[in-house]
C-alpha cells in the first residue's frame, strides 16, 4: 500500500464506521433534546399541582392558549412524560447497539489494517495480478 492510497475495502469500512458514529451522534442529541423536554414538562406539572382545583388553567396550542380543565392538562402531561421514558428506553437501546457494533468496527479495521493485503480484504480469494493470463 502506497503512502497516500487506501485500498477500496478498507476505505468502505471506514466510512461504515463513520456512519455509524453520526448515528450514534443523533442519537445522543435526541436523548439530549428529550431530557430537556422531560425536565420542562416534569416543572409544569409540579406548577400545575399546586394550583387550586377551582383555579382557571390554560393550555398552549401555537400561539393561542385555550381555557383546560387541570385534571386533563394533568393526565396529558403525565402521558407525556411516560411517552418520553418510553422514548429514551428505545434510544438507550439504539445507543448501547451503536456503540457495540462501533467497536467491532473499530476491531475489524485494526485487524484489516493489520493482516490484509493492499487489495484484498483478509479471508477473501486472493486477487491474480493478471487476470488475462
Amino acid at each position: 500500500m502506497s503512502a497516500g492510497q487506501m485500498p477500496p475495502w478498507l476505505q468502505e469500512q471506514i466510512m461504515k464506521m463513520q456512519q455509524s458514529q453520526q448515528n450514534l451522534q443523533s442519537v445522543m442529541t435526541q436523548k439530549q433534546h428529550l431530557d430537556i423536554e422531560k425536565t420542562e414538562t416534569e416543572k409544569a406539572l409540579e406548577e400545575l399541582r399546586k394550583i387550586a382545583d377551582g383555579d382557571a388553567v390554560f393550555k398552549q396550542a401555537g400561539t393561542v392558549l385555550i381555557k383546560s380543565k387541570k385534571q386533563e392538562l394533568i393526565d396529558e402531561l403525565e402521558e407525556r412524560i411516560e411517552m418520553r421514558k418510553t422514548r429514551a428506553t428505545v434510544l438507550e437501546k439504539q445507543e448501547t447497539r451503536l456503540k457495540d457494533s462501533l467497536k467491532e468496527q473499530e476491531a475489524k479495521i485494526t485487524e484489516m489494517m493489520k493482516g490484509g493485503s493492499a487489495n484484498a480484504p483478509p479471508n477473501s480469494p486472493p486477487v491474480e495480478d493478471n487476470p488475462r493470463k
